[in-house]
């Protein structure tokens, strides 16, 4: 009786997607992590046993947060400087993800801007900022990995926001930015599928404890008023937009590609304009 019942325990490990380990030997890429929701990303894969490489353009803080993650974690993962604007650096950073860690099994693009201003106050520098790093940076970052993921079975991972899909005053920049990345997400997905690649994309709404809503909401006043515009009525946790990469990125989504998913507490329901 006791054989049989540690029998099923053990199948009923195999079959959960969220068991430990489950990425115990991938390689897992995260790009714009050097804080917030893409550490937290990266720290959640490497809880799970994967070999992490997280790159930003700040050499210190992205090597400080390489050393929190083995610190916190006991696994293997490697802190890169490289501005996601320059391909040619990123090439460089790939190649050396790879020749340490070997191929991808999960790659991550989150690098953004962001700051509040209205289309007739920003100037065509500021506004190409924000296209720079977010859009053209994840064209680049997925562009220079793409020639080490596992084929087949890499998972791609973009991170989006609301903007993309609802104007927001001041977010001119950001919805264009973003709406391009929700469609490369999909374009990829179209053209990578033959290869078992599969390219997904969140969107994630307000989050705590994240430098852009720092800037999105910088008094207590703004606060209450997003939160109060979310249809649950509160603010989402790293750890929740977190979760649903990995389950992205598991077998359990094996037929899942092409596909945004908003993880913001129904903040999308709320239409355009939302809370601004």
């Amino acid at each position: 009786m006791a054989q049989k019942l540690a029998q099923e325990l053990d199948c009923a490990n195999t079959m959960n997607p969220f068991r430990d380990n489950l990425f115990y030997g991938k390689t897992v890429v995260v790009a714009g992590a050097s804080g917030g929701i893409n550490l937290e990303l990266a720290k959640m894969f490497s809880r799970h046993g994967g070999r992490v490489a997280v790159i930003s353009r700040d050499r210190s803080r992205i090597e400080a947060a390489a050393t929190a993650i083995r610190v916190e974690t006991g696994n293997p993962a490697l802190g890169l400087a490289g501005d996601v604007r320059d391909y040619q650096r990123l090439e460089r950073v790939m190649e050396s993800v790879f020749a340490e860690f070997g191929a991808f099994d999960v790659v991550i693009s989150g690098a953004a801007g962001n700051f509040v201003a209205r289309a007739a106050d920003m100037s065509a520098n500021g506004f190409k900022s924000v296209v720079d790093i977010d859009l053209i940076g994840t064209f680049n970052v997925l562009r220079a990995a793409y020639a080490y993921f596992v084929k087949p079975g890499a998972s791609v991972i973009n991170i989006s926001a609301p903007q993309a899909t609802s104007p927001y005053d001041g977010q001119a920049h950001v919805s264009s930015a973003k709406a391009g990345i929700n469609l490369l997400t999909q374009s990829l997905a179209l053209e990578w599928g033959k290869d078992g690649i599969r390219v997904n994309a969140i969107s994630p709404g307000p989050v705590s404890g994240t430098e852009g809503m720092a800037r999105l909401t910088p008094d207590r006043v703004a606060v209450e008023r997003l939160s109060a515009a979310i249809p649950m009525g509160r603010f989402g946790a790293k750890d929740e937009i977190a979760n649903l990469a990995m389950f992205l990125c598991s077998e359990a989504a094996a037929y899942i590609t092409g596909t945004i998913i908003p993880c913001d507490g129904g903040l999308a329901l709320m239409g355009a304009g939302g809370w601004r």
